[in-house]
């Protein structure tokens, strides 16, 4: 058994405590236990789980894994702690808001010989597993993923392709390996208002675009333009509610990991897919603040 500490409970955080009180039967996830949580507020007790200060779930001896559901601008700060301290790490995405910092925290887990998950749970999702059988074996002559959204701030979420990292891993695990073209922003602050737009070409020169879209009254929503050599696809999948979600599926992926059954070729497969949509982010970052 791994004893587990939550840190971080708004609503993801909610939904990994959730989980991790009902493991589903004979899954993984049984090799599970949590321990406790860790929360800003005064709590106490949650669902008669105790709460328990930063400082002391580093230093538990009961605690062997850390899932940090915090806001992203203290994901580094608080996987570097529990990553020091020995523990296994599962990390709401994205890891961190640099990709130098993502290397370094990679880099760490290693030298611990410590599992280091970034969760990334758009992949889990029946929409988007839909999604990728419908793109799967096709040829793209151009595309359009637009993704709109209320207002982030942005010191506590990071810059728009960092905040928006899920869109960017779709396109990556949808059509391959991705070189940036052109990225603007326009910001209207007195608005609350952002548009990203990045330009891209795959790997047979074909034109992708990604737009991220924030501002007050923006109801969240994905659009999707893919222009095939066979035909168009220009709407998102309807997909019945999987019986088993995503949080409970990615919850599961890491505990094989910490059971030995997951190959190192998946793991340094994924580790390559999450390092490069990272340094993909950066790229869009600077390219956008010249």
């Amino acid at each position: 058994m791994f004893g587990v500490v939550v840190v971080g409970i708004g609503i993801a955080g909610s939904v990994r405590i959730r989980d991790l009180l009902n493991p589903l039967p004979s899954s993984p996830s049984e090799s599970l236990k949590l321990s406790a949580f860790v929360s800003r507020r005064e709590l106490d007790t949650l669902k008669q789980v105790k709460q328990m200060s930063l400082e002391d779930a580093v230093e538990s001896p009961n605690v062997q894994a850390a899932f940090i559901c915090t806001e992203n601008r203290s994901h580094e700060e608080n996987v570097r702690k529990f990553l020091e301290a020995g523990k296994h790490v599962l990390v709401e995405y994205p890891m961190a808001l640099s990709v130098a910092a993502a290397h370094e925290l990679w880099a760490l887990a290693e030298q611990k010989g410590k599992i280091l998950h970034v969760e990334h749970i758009e992949l889990l999702t029946e929409e988007y597993k839909q999604l990728k059988k419908e793109v799967d074996g096709k040829e793209l002559v151009k595309g359009t993923l637009h993704f709109t959204g209320g207002s982030l701030d942005e010191e506590r979420f990071g810059f728009p392709s960092f905040s928006g990292l899920a869109r960017l891993t779709w396109l990556v695990d949808l059509f391959g390996e991705l070189t940036v073209t052109s990225a603007t922003r326009e910001e209207q602050k007195e608005k609350n208002y952002s548009r990203m737009t990045v330009h891209f070409e795959t790997k047979n020169k074909r034109p992708l675009t990604w737009i991220e879209e924030r501002g007050p009254a923006m109801k969240r929503a994905k659009q999707v333009n893919f222009h095939f050599s066979s035909g168009l696809l220009d709407s998102l999948p309807s997909t019945p509610q999987a019986a088993v979600g995503p949080f409970m599926q990615d919850q599961n992926l890491f505990s094989r990991k910490l059971l030995g059954q997951v190959s190192q070729e998946e793991l340094a497969a994924e580790k390559k897919r999450i390092l490069r949509c990272l340094d993909i982010a950066e790229e869009i970052r600077q390219l956008c603040e010249q």
